[in-house]
């Protein structure tokens, strides 16, 4: 049988930056710590991470490689002995209650992940000592969204950032922007695009993320990149 497998350069390469899973990131401040999407590689990802406490999920939208990790949640559950807050639009709500039915059945089966929901609009809300600000985009023609925290924002899976948004996202030391391919693409932002946001904006450092193979290894594209851009990589760690 034919081994089916990309072999690309990226996914060749030894350089532990090039082994990448699925976008998303982990926040902490003080005793709150909450993560921005649970990905297929959730579990994973917070085993890696030694992640032992978790005090909310934020969702940017509900796309599969971004929410699918959510039934993982349990093992949470099970270490505080309570349920997660999961914070999202209305829309995102609406199809984890449609790809997620055991959650919410009446009669619940033993051990299944344990959520409470709480819908978010554009309004700043807050999560433990974290204040957030949500910032509107569309993912083609799917509203989606983004977050600041005090001076760090999370900008992924568009293709279009609002005008009226760039009045929340000025005065960064850390911006995170999704930028998939050099080329143009129908719901994310190209390299070209991503780089213009962040000249519009100013942030002290950004960084490109949810880059795909296509980018080819980050030692090789990090040299195509102004000195104050970087490229960002797992288990990449910043301090406000």
């Amino acid at each position: 049988m034919p081994v089916i497998g990309c072999r690309c350069e990226a996914c060749l390469s030894t350089d532990i930056k090039d082994k990448r899973l699925r976008s998303s990131i982990l926040l902490e401040d003080g005793e709150t710590s909450v993560v921005i999407d649970t990905g297929p590689d959730f579990r994973q990802q917070m085993l890696r991470a030694d992640v032992r406490k978790l005090s909310a999920v934020l969702f940017t939208h509900a796309h599969w490689d971004h929410f699918a990790g959510l039934d993982d949640i349990r093992s949470f559950n099970w270490m505080s002995k309570s349920p997660m807050d999961v914070f999202a639009e209305v829309s995102v709500i609406d199809t984890i209650r449609s790809a997620f039915p055991y959650i919410f059945a009446e009669h619940k089966y033993p051990g299944v992940p344990q959520v409470i929901l709480h819908e978010i609009a554009e309004e700043n809300f807050s999560i433990g000592s974290m204040d957030i600000i949500p910032i509107r985009m569309y993912h083609h023609k799917l509203p989606v969204v983004g977050f600041r925290i005090n001076d760090f924002a999370y900008l992924v899976d568009a293709n279009y950032l609002p005008e009226d948004q760039y009045s929340k996202l000025q005065g960064l030391k850390y911006l995170v922007v999704g930028a998939l391919r050099r080329e143009k693409h129908i719901s994310h932002f190209s390299v070209p695009e991503a780089i213009e946001i962040i000249e519009n904006l100013k942030p002290e450092e950004a960084y490109l993320t949810h880059i795909s193979h296509q980018i080819g290894p980050q030692s090789a594209f990090r040299t195509e990149l102004p000195d104050h851009i970087l490229t960002a990589f797992d288990q990449l760690v910043l301090e406000l």
